[in-house]
């Protein structure tokens, strides 16, 4: 009884598990002990009312054995085997309790809608998504088009095809919306803001702001067509932006973000002719997705295979490389003239061809020449494109470094 009392106390005291599973042995040990006196006070008081046993001097007298000496090494056994037992039971409790938390944290597979800020209704994302109300553009993955919401906000929404509802593509199509999470967390002046995603079917919507102003192809197209004026100020300063926007995603993103799919289309252009990069990094989720349409974009290790492995950040400058001639020069590079013009049917070598031969100036889209100063910095722009053009991946510089060239051209 006193051993008993005192488990109890220690017990009360301690904090520690394995202490307190000693104590607890040591408790049903002494509870066990004081039954067994008990019961042993008990037999020998009824042998002592029966009356003497009877004697004979040959036969010696019997010796009873107390049933606690037997039963000890069964109730270690008895403790050890429940001990053994808890701490499976636990280990097996915690790795379900850790498999369900890695089930609740599991991106699941697309489905729709998921929504970034600023909140978009669910209900009325779906409503304006079959609501093609004006087709911006079209291509043999999907399709572009302007649409308003019923607050009247008016969005942007791409339909891109290039999944399977095939089980083994679950997968894939998980890692697509981790990705997609990763790009709608992107926030700079120069990149479109990705604010929601719906995944239905084989395909998926994007969601963007609305620019009305178009595209730089598109705004380039009404240049050439004498609809709109372009300086160079606003034209540097819309290769500028573009090439900050790599520079967030090749040195602010973590991990680094490759866009993939730099064109004249991808850079949206505001009411201030500020540039917002669109497609970061799209054109790798869908399998069907080639580089074929990006042909006079791609740089030349790319464009081969049209595959991604060779793809890296200087693949991208090569990109903005023939963004930037296409500023200076106002030309399309599909335009029959260099076909004709002997440098292998592309603006870029013809460029190429021209500095070679000191003849940058002519390359020059005449609409914005303007005075001396100017066309100094033109020249060097041309300069700075021509090594962005460079066949050597290591030969190009890094945006880091273009956003130092190109602000020191101009004050901004």
């Amino acid at each position: 009884m006193i051993v008993g009392n005192f488990a109890l106390q220690m017990w009360n005291k301690s904090k520690e598990p394995s202490v307190k599973v000693l104590i607890l042995l040591l408790l049903v040990i002494s509870l066990h002990h004081s039954s067994d006196a008990k019961c042993q006070g008990r037999t020998t008081q009824h042998l002592a009312s029966s009356g003497p046993f009877p004697t004979s001097s040959t036969s010696p007298t019997p010796i009873i054995s107390p049933p606690f000496k037997n039963g000890v090494p069964r109730i270690i056994l008895s403790v050890l085997l429940g001990v053994a037992t808890g701490l499976i039971g636990a280990l097996l409790f915690a790795c379900l309790i850790r498999s369900f938390v890695r089930y609740l944290n599991k991106t699941p597979i697309l489905k729709g809608p998921v929504i970034f800020s600023p909140i978009i209704h669910p209900k009325t994302l779906h409503l304006a998504l079959r609501n093609e109300n004006q087709l911006l553009g079209s291509n043999p993955h999907g399709k572009y088009y302007r649409t308003v919401l019923d607050n009247g906000l008016t969005i942007a929404v791409k339909r891109l095809e290039g999944f399977t509802n095939t089980a083994a593509r679950k997968s894939e199509k998980r890692q697509s919306q981790q990705q997609l999470e990763r790009l709608a967390r992107l926030r700079h002046r120069n990149l479109m803001s990705l604010r929601a995603y719906v995944g239905e079917g084989e395909g998926v919507w994007l969601v963007y702001d609305y620019v009305g102003t178009g595209s730089l192809e598109d705004v380039m197209k009404r240049v050439r067509d004498n609809e709109v004026r372009l300086g160079w100020e606003a034209r540097l300063g819309i290769a500028v932006g573009v090439i900050k926007g790599l520079q967030y995603l090749h040195f602010e993103c973590d991990p680094h973000i490759l866009h993939y799919n730099l064109k004249p289309s991808n850079v949206m252009l505001d009411a201030e002719f500020e540039p917002r990069l669109a497609d970061c990094g799209l054109a790798k989720l869908f399998s069907k997705l080639d580089m074929a349409a990006t042909s006079a974009y791609t740089s030349p290790e790319c464009f081969q295979d049209c595959s991604f492995d060779r793809y890296s950040d200087k693949s991208d400058i090569f990109s903005f490389g023939m963004i930037l001639v296409v500023l200076l020069t106002g030309r399309d590079p599909a335009d029959a003239f260099f076909r004709e013009a002997g440098s292998g049917g592309s603006l870029g070598q013809w460029l190429q061809q021209l500095q070679l031969a000191g003849e940058a100036r002519e390359a020059l889209d005449k609409s914005i020449i303007g005075e001396e100063g100017e066309e100094d910095e033109m020249v060097m722009a041309v300069r700075i494109a021509v090594v962005c053009l460079s066949d050597e991946p290591a030969d190009r510089p890094s945006s880091d470094e273009l956003v130092h060239m190109l602000t020191q051209l101009h004050s901004f």
